[in-house]
């Protein structure tokens, strides 16, 4: 494969680059999926762009102040240059942490789960990934060392991995499995868990092949973050689901408990014992409205 260029079009001299507009597409359909999605979640379309207004915009400004973090000396304090994201340089782990941290912050303001908005967020964000990603086949960054793989991006008559390529399947497989999984989720966080730890898989092992990497001291700091990230949300996925079962566990000791209250005063009360099952059902259910109980 090799990069028709970098720009798309330009307007009045001002120039359209493949890399913004795979970007606001990814961004687009992220939103409109989840918007479609959030009812599952218990939320509505309206609800659920208050946190993406929030959430989006820092995520930009997350994933950029992360690139230029770990390559200050490339802008020699040039402000116009850190700012300037028309050329490439959003660092995805950055806009992953800032965007998150924003849903977290405003979750708790206005006593949302933070963790349903998580399982919501998880697969739209994979697409997002997966589209994006191909603003790097455009820029000619991001790819892997010289190869001789059959799947390879042509840069100046030079075979290199096409590490863009490998993320993007990645992360559709991502978006696609998640998205069925989020129809049958056991517990909240288990999506947003599975992402973290799928993703973090992913990114490890793609990142060896990379030859632009972020550094932290000898490290990849890809590398780092992303056995950090996996062990985060290995260790959340144990705790959320232990303490989801724990809860399941309650709800059937109580619908027990409230069953044999039930039987025995048809014991001691020979009228009660007229009592269809269906009555039966009725009075559990309105003596115990916080869990659904079906005798």
């Amino acid at each position: 494969m090799k990069s028709p260029g970098a720009v798309a079009f330009s307007i009045m001299g001002f120039s359209v680059r493949w890399y913004g507009i795979l970007i606001a597409i990814g961004a687009v359909l992220a939103v409109l999926i989840g918007c479609r999605r959030a009812p599952r979640h218990g939320m509505t379309s309206d609800h659920l762009l208050d946190y993406v207004l929030i959430a989006l915009p820092l995520g930009v400004v997350g994933a950029r102040a992360y690139y230029v973090l770990f390559n200050l000396e490339d802008y020699g304090g040039d402000i116009m240059k850190m700012i300037n994201i028309r050329l490439g340089g959003l660092a995805i782990h950055g806009g992953l942490i800032a965007a998150f941290a924003a849903v977290f912050i405003m979750s708790r303001i206005r006593r949302d789960s933070f963790f349903n908005l998580c399982d919501l967020a998880a697969p739209c964000v994979a697409l997002a990934q997966s589209i994006g990603r191909w603003g790097n086949f455009f820029n000619e960054e991001a790819h892997g060392s010289i190869t001789d793989f059959p799947i390879y991006v042509l840069i100046d008559g030079v075979h290199y991995h096409a590490t863009f390529l490998y993320e993007s399947a990645w992360c559709m497989l991502l978006f696609l499995l998640l998205s069925h999984l989020d129809r049958h989720r056991k517990f909240t966080g288990q999506i947003a868990c599975l992402y973290c730890m799928l993703y973090s898989l992913e990114r490890f092992f793609v990142e060896t092949l990379r030859t632009d990497s972020l550094m932290v001291g000898p490290f990849k700091q890809a590398m780092v973050i992303s056995v950090c990230i996996f062990t985060a949300g290995a260790a959340a996925y144990m705790i959320l689901s232990k303490k989801a079962l724990k809860k399941q566990d309650s709800h059937q000791s109580c619908f027990f408990v409230s069953r044999f209250y039930f039987i025995s005063n048809m014991s001691m009360n020979p009228v009660i014992l007229k009592i269809s099952i269906t009555s039966s059902e009725t009075w559990v259910t309105e003596t115990f409205p916080r869990f659904d109980i079906t005798l």
